[in-house]
């Protein structure tokens, strides 16, 4: 029986928030991860199948992070066995990479097949350990392991042209893993370029029994022979666990089984993220808004999961006033501060309600009638006018005409002020 443990979509190094401790999140995950459910139970190897950084252009303190990890795998003897991602594959026409070097310097079994070989010739070939090269390696515990680099829109092509190459490689161990990097389609949304399940198969039948993606930021598996593990860290709001279960999987191949058997493993350690959500009335002023906002973030704030979370508020519905009367910015930076948040995210997707009078088209219908129905709609849409629009629509007329003749504005807002008072008794 063979045990691994099978993670992607690591991103060390990422910097979207420009948070320095958002960034070692992610390295904190990856070493609890693998202490958790490779270094402990003492598993025969881990697979990483594409983007283990964020960047192609990798920092020293990142770098130093990926040493550290491999470290680990090293003193407990468990092969580290990876492949290239979109994020961190190798710019068209270099040889070098940071994956390259850490395989070259620090241990990591980097699988690359060759994106193009004489006629003939195979693209797989077996892993060297003194030149660090090559494309597939057998395992002591019974597994080939195949891998792939980042292929993008050609994937459906190279699939083919790697399965070919995979039937005409020398009989190996009883299973054989694959790593690929890529996502297939029905899993997100919004996603082109996707495989097609169809598409993968031709490396089932060219002998793989576990294909171990990666790309796609969520867990999902397809017919117990396609496994996607999701990010080990959530890279958005939207990747938190509630949304979206993702982890690492704790693999078991046994002999004599070609299915294998897999478990997601979650438990380990990562930000908390907090989502919160708050629907607007149409008869709330901002000062009423900004309260239940407040409100909303405060019920959070006593349940002990806000400090140090990573914290959406998404504000939603209508509102009788328009977006320049309420400051989200203001609103955000008081709640980041009260919730001590390590990241306040305030989204506010709120939409003016939309007053529309009735205007009959016919020959009794006046310019003035249609000015007023204008003048009536505009005060609607404020909370504070909207219900003395009758009273109000004949002063915006009057304060219209008057300024067409000129008069002072000292004059116009004196008469706008006595008007609006007037309206209140």
């Amino acid at each position: 029986m063979a045990r691994f443990l099978h993670l992607a979509d690591v991103h060390l190094g990422f910097d979207r928030y420009n948070n320095p401790k958002r960034t070692t999140d992610f390295f904190h995950a990856l070493e609890d991860a693998l202490v958790r459910y490779a270094i402990d139970p003492k598993v025969d190897f881990v697979v990483i199948a594409g983007d283990l950084f964020e960047h192609k252009v990798v920092q020293p303190a990142i770098l130093s992070q990926a040493l550290l990890v491999l470290d680990l795998l090293k003193k407990a003897e468990i092969p580290a066995i990876a492949i290239e991602g979109n994020h961190d594959h190798r710019p068209y026409g270099s040889r070098s990479s940071w994956l390259r070097y850490l395989a070259e310097w620090y241990g990591l079994i980097l699988l690359e097949p060759e994106a193009s070989v004489a006629e003939g010739d195979n693209r797989y070939q077996p892993w060297d350990p003194e030149t660090h090269t090559g494309s597939y390696i057998d395992l002591d515990c019974g597994v080939r392991i195949l891998g792939s680099c980042w292929y993008g829109s050609a994937a459906p092509q190279m699939i083919r042209l790697l399965a070919a190459d995979i039937r005409a490689l020398p009989p190996g161990p009883e299973h054989t893993v694959m790593l690929f990097h890529h996502g297939v389609e029905g899993q997100i949304a919004r996603y082109s370029g996707a495989l097609r399940y169809e598409d993968l198969l031709p490396l089932r039948e060219a002998g793989v029994n576990y294909l171990a993606l990666g790309h796609i930021h969520k867990y999902y598996e397809l017919e117990n022979w396609v496994f996607n593990p999701g990010s080990v860290e959530a890279n958005s709001i939207a990747e938190g666990q509630d949304q979206a279960p993702r982890g690492v999987l704790s693999v078991e191949l046994k002999s004599g089984q070609k299915q294998p058997q897999v478990t997601l493993q979650r438990d380990y350690l990562q930000r908390p993220i907090v989502r919160l959500r708050l629907e607007t009335r149409v008869d709330w002023s901002p000062a009423d808004l900004e309260a239940a906002a407040i409100a909303t973030v405060e019920q959070a704030i006593a349940t002990g999961t806000t400090q140090e979370a990573i914290v959406e508020l998404r504000i939603s519905g209508s509102v009788a006033f328009p977006r320049s009367e309420f400051d989200t910015r203001s609103l955000q930076a008081q709640l980041h501060q009260q919730s001590r948040a390590l990241i306040f995210n305030l989204r506010y997707d709120v939409s003016g309600r939309e007053f529309a009078s009735p205007v009959l088209l016919s020959e009794q219908v006046t310019p003035e009638a249609i000015e007023a129905s204008v003048f009536a709609d505009q005060l609607a849409e404020h909370q504070a006018y909207r219900d003395r629009c009758d009273q109000l629509t004949p002063v915006l007329q009057d304060l219209k005409d008057r300024s067409l003749r000129g008069e002072e504005a000292a004059d116009l807002y004196r008469f706008l002020e006595t008007a609006i008072a007037a309206s209140l008794t």
